[in-house]
């Protein structure tokens, strides 16, 4: 069957109330911004000109109306996302040090992400995807869990490209090793995916970055590619890899960086209609620093989705 959507993507839609600044009397002031991964991602596919849909839950309250909303103006399809009637919207608390980095603070318990179960799961639209997307986040609690297991199977057995970015948050799991072998188990479902640079580490136990891409490529991705911050990324497949250089620009915040880079990617991939494996490694490497244009402009500005660059702004810096 032909593929109506170009990217699908399951998992959690929050606001992050990252810091910004103080107020007259002496206390910390926190801005409402819409994110969460998936939302991140599709939102920089979006921008790009694809037709993408978020399936995910959100509560029936202020910040999930505000979710929907801010998702519908970036062109987001909105259809698969469930309002809850007892769960509220999850919130995360930013903080963010002089260098840009984050330190995170949830109200998840339980948040309505949480709550998606797999029976309301449209089946229609991800046996009709071209590329079906999912985190780690989804996997932390039932019934997203199984959820996220059953969209997974559907869209594999569809013949969609299975994408997938494991995106460690300590304070969501009940220990460490939990946390590993959950994010550790759906990786095999995966045809490609992207992780962090300390997600490498910790998933694979490795102490060096080639080592761990080469540990991740084992458990059954075609192709992996670590976020390395300034320096770019680290891309492999089965036979090879090369670290594809960053562009160098001043940090703001870094929220979003990795999921931006990660939606710029596949939207460079879904530029030609050939299969991953046909694929050569020069195109892979551009789709790469495509993607690293996509989130050197996004680390520039504050906030998840409102800080992803718009089309002209990434071809501009990825031309020039």
């Amino acid at each position: 069957m032909e593929k109506e959507v170009d990217i699908v993507a399951l998992g959690e839609l929050l606001i992050d109330f990252t810091e910004a600044g103080i107020s007259k009397g002496g206390q910390k002031l926190f801005e409402q911004n819409p994110g969460g991964a998936p939302a991140n991602l599709l939102t920089a596919a979006s921008h790009m000109g694809y037709k993408t849909a978020f399936v995910g839950k959100v509560g029936k309250d202020m910040h999930g109306a505000f979710l929907k909303q801010t998702l519908e103006q970036e062109g987001i399809c909105t259809d698969y996302i469930i309002e809850d009637e007892e769960c509220f919207t999850t919130l995360a608390f930013v903080e963010i040090n002089s260098s840009g980095e984050r330190e995170f603070s949830f109200a998840r318990k339980p948040g309505a992400d949480t709550r998606l179960r797999k029976e309301e799961l449209n089946r229609d639209l991800l046996e009709s995807c071209k590329v079906f997307h999912y985190g780690s986040l989804s996997l932390t609690d039932e019934p997203a869990r199984s959820a996220t297991l059953e969209a997974i199977r559907i869209a594999k057995a569809a013949g969609a490209l299975i994408s997938y970015d494991p995106n460690y948050r300590a304070s969501l799991w009940k220990d460490v090793t939990t946390a590993v072998e959950t994010m550790k188990s759906v990786i095999s479902y995966a045809d490609i995916m992207k992780v962090s640079d300390e997600e490498s580490l910790l998933l694979t136990g490795e102490t060096e970055y080639p080592k761990a891409l080469e540990a991740l490529l084992n458990m059954g991705p075609r192709l992996a590619a670590i976020t390395l911050g300034r320096e770019g990324v680290l891309l492999g497949i089965r036979d090879r890899f090369e670290i594809v250089p960053g562009y160098l620009v001043k940090t703001v915040d870094t929220t979003g960086a990795g999921d931006s880079f990660w939606g710029g990617f596949l939207s460079a991939l879904l530029r030609q209609d050939d299969k991953l494996e046909n694929r050569s490694w020069d195109n892979l490497k551009e789709c790469a620093r495509f993607g690293n244009a996509v989130a050197a402009l996004c680390v520039q500005k504050r906030g998840g989705i409102p800080a992803i660059p718009r089309k002209t702004a990434i071809e501009e810096l990825y031309h020039g």
